[in-house]
């Protein structure tokens, strides 16, 4: 709970996480202030005076502004992911170094894309590896913005979320392949190459054409309820011993063909057509999202959250999916 008077600073708060942390926040005691583009908010992002004012003598900052990445990569898509996020996250760290009483604590988005594509060993905070190509230099290039430099007196922490299940549009998307009947499991296999997903940024990594993987429906998905999503925020905020990358996921991820399991019985689909990226890659656009989102081996474990006692709500993926489903107005279907 916050003490009388305390302030927090919440930007890029329009989408569902946002709008939840808000209200919990007002509901702990917080008055809370916002930063973005949408007309509601405090302050918009082109005034500069405004987002010190607001900064300067908030005890809490929390950075969640970021275009959506749940759309196909076109050149113009891939800058405004990128700029959505190093611009904003550079703007708020101009001003916690020119406040005055700058804020005791900051929490900004990342995403745990950052890691490597892995089958065989997990990514911690402590010991993971971090990838290549576009959405690994977004990620790196957004954290290297946001830890720049040296703030004395504002403990900073990147949260690297996994794919948040709540009411957001990753979390649609996935419920509507399966209803579609192609939740079966899906295969990484040969497509085309493209450059969608080259690199990015003053340094860009990785192929400059796309590559693909033999994932035989093996590839890890790392997940997180948008629950445990506000649970963690609440730890961190408690817990001053944490800093710096924290990883926001489940400490059980599945595999591909077990989320596609899970998915199904959460919608009712008995089966789902087994799916290969050449079947995959047209669906995928006619729903304006990148097949990465199901192919590649995202699997991170929350080490710092687990070594500080952190206890998830949510630590399985079928009670969440049918929690999830059931939040959205679809009655969720026993395993």
């Amino acid at each position: 709970m916050s003490d009388d008077g305390q302030r927090a600073v919440v930007a890029g708060a329009s989408g569902f996480i946002g709008q939840r942390l808000i209200a919990e926040l007002q509901t702990a005691g917080y008055r809370v202030s916002t930063i973005g583009r949408e007309a509601t908010a405090d302050v918009s992002w082109n005034d500069e005076p405004g987002i010190l004012r607001l900064v300067d003598g908030a005890q809490l900052l929390i950075n969640l502004a970021g275009k959506n990445v749940g759309c196909r990569y076109t050149d113009t898509a891939r800058e405004q992911i990128l700029s959505s996020r190093v611009e904003t996250t550079r703007s708020l760290h101009a001003a916690v170094v020119g406040a005055t009483n700058p804020p005791a604590l900051w929490l900004n988005a990342s995403t745990a894309t950052i890691y490597e594509h892995s089958m065989n060993e997990p990514n911690t905070e402590s010991s993971g590896r971090i990838g290549a190509g576009f959405s690994v230099d977004v990620a790196r290039n957004w954290e290297n913005e946001f830890f720049a430099g040296h703030l004395a007196n504002t403990r900073r922490v990147a949260l690297r979320m996994a794919i948040v299940l709540g009411d957001g549009p990753a979390t649609r998307k996935l419920l509507t392949i399966a209803r579609f009947g192609l939740g079966g499991t899906q295969h990484d296999s040969w497509w085309p190459s493209h450059r969608r997903y080259r690199g990015i940024g003053p340094d860009p990594s990785g192929s400059e054409r796309s590559v693909w993987y033999r994932t035989g429906g093996k590839q890890r998905f790392s997940w997180i309820h948008v629950d445990d999503v506000l649970g963690a925020i609440w730890h961190i905020i408690d817990h001053s011993e944490i800093t710096g990358p924290v990883n926001l996921a489940s400490p059980n991820p599945v595999m591909n063909y077990e989320l596609m399991a899970d998915l199904r019985r959460a919608v009712g689909r008995k089966c789902g057509l087994s799916v290969y990226r050449w079947m995959l890659e047209p669906a995928m656009f006619l729903l304006r999202v990148e097949p990465e989102m199901l192919l590649k081996s995202r699997w991170a474990l929350p080490e710092k959250l687990q070594n500080t006692g952190y206890s998830f709500t949510w630590p399985q993926l079928a009670p969440a999916l049918n929690d999830i489903v059931e939040s959205l107005g679809k009655k969720p279907v026993s395993p």
